[in-house]
């Protein structure tokens, strides 16, 4: 099954919110755990798109199954957002595939590192950031959980070419 991923449209705000509920119940985060939010949702044009960032959708099988946001930090960081595989469609390098695609579009933006963050019980994302090379940068007690941070210092296309 193939993965095609372009660029959010406002069409696709009940099914990224719907996919971003679906993906952190499945992990065991509620409303009110002190990690989930969702109210950027309504707000991506202005805090993805606006201010130079960017905000990708993936699809398959004819249908959105996969996430992810770039939000600039300042001038040279952005933090990768809301990166999210649908249950059905895991184990499938869908979300190796939209990581990718999120840090090729943070060098084109302009941004040489990338920063983010998990939680201990989404293994699946955590053993993701550590295969692309991600640095595991510090670890913060929110409730009950622990809120993971991480970067990866990104390399220009010219610099690899050389």
């Amino acid at each position: 099954m193939k993965l095609t991923i372009r660029r959010y449209r406002w069409s696709d705000l009940d099914t990224i919110l719907a996919l971003h509920q679906i993906c952190l119940a499945e992990v065991g985060l509620v409303p009110g755990d002190g990690v989930y939010y969702d109210d950027d949702f309504p707000r991506i044009q202005e805090i993805y798109l606006a201010c130079g960032g960017d905000f990708l959708v993936g699809e398959a099988a004819s249908r959105v199954v996969s996430m992810g946001g770039l939000r600039p930090v300042d001038t040279g960081t952005a933090e990768v957002c809301r990166l999210r595989v649908h249950p059905e469609f895991q184990g499938r390098g869908f979300g190796t595939a939209m990581l990718v695609a999120l840090e090729r579009r943070a060098v084109e933006l302009g941004f040489h590192l990338v920063r983010g963050d998990t939680t201990l019980n989404q293994e699946a994302a955590l053993a993701l950031y550590a295969r692309q090379g991600w640095r595991e940068l510090s670890r913060e007690r929110v409730g009950d959980l622990v809120v993971v941070y991480g970067e990866k210092r990104l390399i220009p296309p010219a610099v690899l070419d050389r």
